[in-house]
């Protein structure tokens, strides 16, 4: 009876050793991803939406960027964070309150051409050259250009707001399929993010999303990570030397010049 008394006592303490430390473990995680976003129930959270580039209703947003913004707010709901999703032209004013998702592309959400210009300079999207064009992505000398029925590229970048130090995240593509894909690979592959980049690290990437009219969104892969050259702000163009001053003659030059001027 003894022994079995003890083998009961020994397994109740092996199930709670092996609970708690499964507990820790997923509080441990937990307080990671929710350091990683920069999202915690004490914290609001913003997810600003972009317009449906092609509709002619100013409120209307593409069925994939509300797939995108249903992603985040699950990253959100996961931290136990409480997140507000607004459009582009909410009258959103200020920033650095709460932590940021920002989607679309600067043509389609001005707020992501605000954070462009001057939270991460070094990347510039060109704007379509035709109606049939799509934006082109420029960091670093490389060109990211849309290939129409084979790859398509997003930047997703994260950076901290200036003054509070809240996350900002950019999810940023040449179309809203191509958002799609930045907010799924943020949530499946953020931890692989973390043990590059650390919790309180930025970072830039290029995606390309592989064969999209056959896989959507689902086929992604890292094309270059340009975490360097996307936030260094160009240098400022040097300004002009004036030409310097033409030296003054020498008076017995003149003379000497004139003298061997003369005829003999």
């Amino acid at each position: 009876m003894r022994d079995v008394v003890m083998s009961l006592v020994a397994s109740v303490i092996a199930g709670t050793a092996v609970w708690l430390g499964q507990r820790l473990l997923r509080y441990r995680r937990l307080a990671r991803k929710r350091a990683f976003f920069g999202v915690s129930p004490a914290t609001g959270c913003v997810l600003v939406s972009p317009r449906h580039f092609s509709s002619p209703q100013p409120a209307s947003v593409h069925r994939l960027d509300v797939a995108a913004l249903v992603e985040l707010a699950t990253i959100v709901n996961e931290c136990g964070g409480r997140a507000e999703v607004v459009t582009e032209d909410s009258g959103l004013r200020g920033v650095g309150r709460m932590p940021e998702f920002c989607v679309g592309g600067p043509t389609a959400n001005p707020r992501t051409a605000a954070h462009l210009r001057s939270l991460v300079p070094g990347v510039h999207f060109e704007r379509p050259r035709s109606a049939d064009d799509y934006l082109t992505i420029r960091v670093d000398g490389a060109s990211y250009r849309r290939e129409a029925g084979t790859a398509e590229y997003a930047v997703l970048a994260k950076t901290h707001l200036p003054g509070t130090g809240h996350s900002l995240f950019l999810l940023t593509g040449q179309t809203a399929r191509t958002n799609l894909a930045a907010a799924r690979l943020l949530r499946s592959r953020y931890r692989s993010l973390l043990r590059s980049y650390r919790a309180s690290g930025r970072f830039c990437l290029v995606l390309r999303i592989v064969e999209p009219e056959t896989y959507g969104p689902d086929l992604v892969e890292v094309a270059a990570d340009v975490t360097g050259p996307a936030f260094r702000r160009p240098a400022p163009p040097v300004p002009a030397q004036p030409g310097a001053a033409a030296p003054e003659s020498d008076p017995d030059d003149d003379a000497t010049a004139s003298a061997s001027a003369d005829p003999a």
